[in-house]
C-alpha cells in the first residue's frame, strides 16, 4: 500500500504551492522521516515529475471539471490531493482509478475540510470517466 507515500507527496506538493517549486531538502527529509523504501521513493519522484511536466494541462482539467471553482480558487490542500490523483489516473496505468479516487478521498478526510472529500471525488470521477478529455 502506498498510503504513506501519497501522504508524503501531499505534504511536498502542498508546500511547493507556497514557494518556487519542490524543496528538495524537504522532500528528502520527508522520505527519510516516513521511512519510504526505494519503490516508494521512485513512485513519489515519478508522480512529482508527471505533475511538473503536466501542470498546465492539469490546471485546465481542474478548471473544466470543478464547477464554479476556477483552479486557482481551489483550496491548496484539495489541489495538492487532486494533482496526485490526476498523475495516477492519467499517466500511471498500473494503478486502478478506483484506488486513486479512494486514496484521494481518504487524504482529504484527514488533511482538508469536511466537504473536501466529496468535492475531490466528484471532480476526479468526472475526469476519470472521460480520460480522453
Amino acid at each position: 500500500m502506498r498510503t504513506i507515500a501519497r501522504e508524503t507527496l501531499f505534504k511536498i506538493i502542498f508546500s511547493s504551492q507556497f514557494s518556487d517549486g519542490t524543496d528538495n531538502a524537504l522532500k528528502n527529509s520527508l522520505y527519510r522521516i516516513n521511512k519510504l523504501d526505494d519503490n516508494d521513493r521512485e513512485y513519489c519522484d515519478k508522480v512529482l515529475s508527471i505533475i511538473e511536466n503536466h501542470a498546465e494541462d492539469f490546471a485546465k482539467l481542474l478548471d473544466r471539471h470543478s464547477v464554479s471553482f476556477p483552479e486557482k480558487r481551489i483550496f491548496p490542500a484539495d489541489r495538492s490531493i487532486m494533482l496526485i490523483a490526476l498523475a495516477e489516473i492519467l499517466y500511471m496505468d498500473d494503478i486502478p482509478d478506483k484506488v486513486s479516487l479512494n486514496e484521494a478521498a481518504n487524504i482529504a478526510s484527514k488533511y482538508s475540510s469536511e466537504k473536501s472529500a466529496s468535492f475531490i471525488t466528484g471532480v476526479l470521477s468526472a475526469i476519470s470517466g472521460g480520460k480522453n478529455v
